[in-house]
């Protein structure tokens, strides 16, 4: 991609590398956007793919300053905006961006609101984000259904969902859809909300 109209850094979920399926299948659906996706493995990830041994995430001021490193390193001339699947997406909701301000929002593909069947939410921070977060969210998540996410709100926060889809954005058999057709209609979000940000600061 030679000339991208904006630049997503991208992290990956806790269980799976920048190289997943899931991953490689969502940057495509953001390129055909124009949306170069620029993804990474965080620290403890890269070490367990070169040890053969399966690492839990580090810390969250790990994982944050390995984000941080990302996009100290992005070429600034692109319009920034960072994001990531389940837990990539969590950490870079609770960067302080105060000081970044090259970053123009952050999304979040699968927010893990709370661990599945625990009443333990991660949602905390919302209140102090330093950036708007726009969570594309399946219906179905165990980790925040669109049920038990009814009535709740933040400021910063937009929410679009997906019919059917589960954490993955698989949806269900009865629905005739396939994932990728999710995955699409994700980037497709996401490509509209990035035109909207980039079309305000003119």
């Amino acid at each position: 991609m030679t000339n991208p109209k904006a630049c997503l850094i991208l992290a990956h979920g806790a269980g799976a590398a920048c190289d997943s399926p899931y991953m490689i299948a969502l940057a495509e659906a953001l390129g055909a956007h124009n949306i170069k996706a620029q993804r990474f493995n965080f620290r403890y990830m890269q070490q367990s793919i070169e040890s053969g041994r399966k690492r839990p995430p580090e810390k969250m001021t790990l994982l944050q300053q390995d984000f941080l490193e990302q996009i100290n390193i992005v070429n600034s001339g692109t319009p920034l905006f960072i994001g990531g699947k389940s837990m990539g997406g969590r950490v870079a909701s609770m960067l302080n961006l105060s000081e970044v301000p090259k970053v123009r929002a952050i999304f979040a593909f699968g927010y893990p609101f709370h661990p599945p069947g625990k009443n333990s939410w991660r949602t905390e921070h919302f209140a102090r984000l330093t950036a708007p977060l726009y969570i594309i969210q399946g219906e179905r998540d165990p980790f925040g259904k669109r049920t038990e996410l009814a009535g709740l709100s933040w400021p910063d926060v937009r929410i679009h969902w997906l019919a059917t889809a589960d954490h993955d954005f698989k949806p269900t058999k009865a629905s005739k859809l396939q994932q990728q057709q999710l995955i699409y209609q994700a980037a497709a979000y996401c490509n509209g909300v990035i035109d909207e940000i980039l079309l305000a600061s003119k």
